[in-house]
């Protein structure tokens, strides 16, 4: 099969840090001449770019390959190959147990696969500038590092993406004004330690300088910071988002528990009373902050007062959005060398009474802003509901947080105010103040 014959079908599993990997493996190819197909029984090959971080990923890794799998035998499918954390982590075992798949490739092998499928190198010294964006056109991801220098006990990602490696300031730069020029109106700011930024660069570079730079690229509407880890946190970087005209006041920082012991346990560096203090701090410095954070139940040695002390936490500190994770052992890391004692039933347990917890919280702070104008970004038609799109403000991300339902009709991407009618939990209800598009400036 040659290389103008292929049809390629790309399925990407996991976190954005992996969408886009797979976005800068379906850019390279589609500038090298390959076809792209959306449906994975009109390819002759499927890539998978597969995530292993905890055990229910990895389960559903293993199951999409699998159904993969079955495509080519049944003759449907001529070349499979595998991609990604999992393959990283696991390529021996895979090899040995997956005979169907016909290449796996670690994480960051893009050029490999390009030499593989178009049979000729890649045709950019830096395949991020082919990236084809596979998320709606006004939005996109930008990664600013790879890999992770952190030991957190609970945590693979190092063994899989390996140590920090940032990319410099200017390519960043650059690479944000190009998404602009193809329509990109939000970006997100991701790594795998977004606050350790350029701490492996030579010069040393930081994390506030960065933000600063992006701050300035003209045509971006909005940026989001994910992913900052509390003890790396440096307070350099509370003027630049208290003060910036572009950066949203939001911010995605990870706690995972609140008792010193487990801190201590899972190796994260600050304890009870540092987040703390940092989280008031930021909610007392940054006017109209929202916060994002996860937490992890059951880890190793964590008593009913552990539990308690974080369910004490997140009720004073009142969180935005949350997200709550059942420990799962992760092999090779410290925490796996611990005695997994705290019950599967008490993990969920303690779950639910978090999720329960975080319900209340959020639905009385959606309740506050019924009657309020808020600045909101539209993407896309509401499926079930003709008549009706589906939005985000400004304190929401794509995917994980919750959505506006928003009476009438805007272009996907247009930025809105409208006011807030209804709200639940997880959701809000708006109509419209104006249809005309509304400047960034002032959302702090």
């Amino acid at each position: 099969m040659t290389s103008s014959h292929k049809k390629v079908h790309i399925i990407s599993l996991g976190c954005v840090k992996n969408t886009v990997d797979s976005e800068i493996i379906a850019g390279g190819l589609e500038a090298a001449g390959i076809e792209l197909v959306e449906e994975a029984e009109s390819a002759n090959t499927i890539i998978i770019n597969t995530c292993g971080f905890i055990g229910d990923a990895k389960q559903e890794s293993v199951e999409v390959i699998l159904d993969a799998a079955q495509l080519k035998t049944e003759g449907q499918l001529e070349e499979l190959l595998v991609a990604g954390c999992l393959s990283a982590r696991y390529k021996k075992e895979l090899t040995r147990e997956m005979p169907e798949v016909d290449k796996f490739f670690v994480t960051e092998d893009f050029r490999k696969i390009f030499d593989h499928i178009a049979s000729k190198p890649h045709l950019a010294d830096d395949p991020d500038h082919w990236r084809k964006l596979l998320t709606p056109r006004h939005y996109a991801y930008l990664k600013i590092s790879e890999g992770c220098d952190n030991v957190c006990s609970f945590c693979a990602i190092p063994l899989m993406r390996g140590k920090q490696r940032s990319r410099s300031i200017g390519d960043l730069v650059k690479e944000a004004n190009s998404l602009v020029t193809r329509g990109v109106r939000e970006m997100i700011v991701i790594a795998q330690d977004s606050t350790t930024y350029g701490w492996d660069l030579k010069p040393k570079r930081y994390l506030h300088e960065l933000l600063t730079e992006l701050d300035q690229v003209e045509g971006l509407d909005w940026i989001r910071l994910h992913y900052a880890h509390p003890s790396h946190f440096s307070r350099k970087l509370i003027p630049v988002l208290k003060n910036a005209r572009r950066i949203l006041p939001y911010l995605d920082i990870p706690v995972q528990h609140a008792s010193t012991n487990m801190l201590s346990a899972m190796k994260r560096g600050l304890d009870a009373d540092g987040l703390r203090r940092l989280l008031l701090d930021l909610r007392s410095e940054i006017p109209n902050l929202k916060l994002r954070t996860s937490v992890i139940v059951g880890f190793p040695g964590e008593t009913q007062e552990d539990f308690d002390t974080l369910l004490d936490f997140l009720e004073e500190i009142q969180f935005d959005r949350l997200g709550v994770f059942t420990y799962s052992e992760e092999e090779d890391t410290s925490g796996a060398e611990l005695e997994d004692d705290v019950p599967p039933e008490v993990k969920i347990e303690r779950m639910d009474a978090v999720m329960d917890l975080q319900h209340s919280i959020s639905f009385n702070k959606n309740q506050e802003l019924i009657g309020q104008e808020v600045d909101i970004i539209i993407d896309s038609p509401d499926p079930e509901v003709e008549g009706q799109m589906l939005g985000r403000t400004i304190w929401d991300a794509p995917e994980i947080d919750q959505v506006v339902m928003v009476s009438g009709s805007y272009e996907p991407g247009t930025i809105v105010r409208l006011k807030i009618d209804d709200a639940g939990a997880y959701e809000l209800n708006a109509s419209g103040i104006q249809d005309s598009l509304i400047s960034i400036d002032g959302i702090n």
